[in-house]
């Protein structure tokens, strides 16, 4: 006589079902997506949804999303550091802290490629000549999107 074992196997969905309130993510549902974007398209976001998601509470995931070059959502996680950055540098450091920004900044210089490097090179020159700031740049994914290093 032969015993015959089953063994049930329970397969998860690895892609991101969506967030519990999209205007105030956590990190970790941010990271999820970031992952899986297709599964909430940005353009079913609230508008500025950007803007929303470029503060403090994020900033961290944001920088290590923008940091792996393998993540899908890279471009707009760099977004965002463009939009903190320009946010911080504008408010003369009421909106965010400026050691968080000179942290991320040597991280970026010292680890990052060179999407991340120009990026810091961006932000240590708006911190410098805070005139240069254009919405378009980096508000509105300009410098993202360009690649453009100021001078």
């Amino acid at each position: 006589m032969t015993m015959r074992s089953e063994v049930s196997v329970s397969v998860q969905s690895t892609s991101f079902s969506g967030f519990t309130n999209p205007v105030d993510p956590t990190p970790a549902e941010l990271r999820a997506w970031a992952y899986d974007p297709d599964s909430v398209p940005l353009q079913t976001m609230p508008q500025d949804w950007d803007l929303l998601v470029s503060g403090d509470h994020l900033v961290t995931t944001l920088f290590e999303l923008a940091m792996d070059r393998s993540c899908p959502a890279r471009r707009f996680a760099l977004h965002c550091l463009y939009i903190y950055a320009a946010d911080g540098i504008r408010t003369k450091f009421r909106a965010h802290p400026k050691r968080r920004l000179r942290k991320l900044v040597q991280q970026a210089e010292s680890l990052g490629d060179d999407q991340m490097r120009t990026w810091a090179h961006n932000s240590r020159v708006l911190l410098a000549k805070p005139d240069l700031f254009d919405y378009r740049d980096w508000c509105e994914g300009g410098l993202v999107r360009s690649g453009r290093r100021l001078s």
